[in-house]
């Protein structure tokens, strides 16, 4: 809060509080109900501001007046207790707390040493691009595998044929088939992958949607 005095006598107060991204809250619901994550709020701010920003976004668990070494202290709490953390920053405070996360996320529009410290890097100053980064690499990681057990499949089918194995059967496959064969798997598999251009996040309100 600031004081205004005229002639050394006080005529008002003027709070003054930064704004809550409108979609954090969208992006905590998430989280919590349809990920099933702990969400923390560990914050320089004050306590009763901490308090109230997280009941206006939905956050349980919160700390107040927190150092960069508290933050990383919290961090190495969560992971003793053997879960998986990802810390969400923009600020150089958070750059030992991103270094310490088991995923550090930076908001793209935050400081340098934010951004250098974190293995995710949001290119909009949107909390719902959190989500997104999650989904994202859930679907890829489907992808892979995906990719791995049609490449091992196709192989393993393929090579014991080339190598002649149904030769008794008079069946021989000729090496420019074999080539072509061996070509087609790679091109099967990175047309695979290109799909994944095809999905779309669409955020809705309180839940974000993967269409492919």
């Amino acid at each position: 809060a600031v004081l205004v005095a005229v002639d050394a006598r006080l005529v008002g107060c003027v709070a003054v509080s930064d704004r809550v991204k409108g979609d954090a809250g969208d992006a905590v619901h998430y989280l919590r109900e349809r990920m099933g994550a702990e969400v923390w709020m560990v914050t320089g701010d004050s306590t009763r501001v901490a308090r109230c920003v997280a009941a206006e976004v939905g956050v349980d668990n919160v700390e107040a007046e927190a150092l960069p070494g508290d933050k990383v202290t919290r961090i190495k709490k969560l992971q003793a207790e053997g879960k998986i953390v990802a810390m969400v920053g923009d600020g150089i405070n958070d750059s030992p707390a991103l270094s310490q996360a088991d995923l550090g996320i930076a908001i793209g529009t935050g400081t340098d040493v934010a951004v250098e410290a974190a293995g995710v890097v949001l290119m909009r100053d949107t909390l719902v691009d959190v989500v997104t980064s999650f989904d994202l690499s859930r679907v890829t990681y489907n992808r892979i595998r995906l990719n791995f057990v049609w490449a091992f499949g196709f192989n393993a089918t393929g090579i014991p044929i080339a190598a002649g194995v149904l030769w008794p059967a008079g069946i021989i496959l000729p090496p420019w088939a074999a080539g072509l064969a061996m070509a087609l798997s790679s091109v099967t598999v990175v047309c695979s992958s290109l799909l994944l251009n095809r999905c779309v996040f669409v955020a809705v309100l309180s839940s974000v949607t993967v269409v492919c």
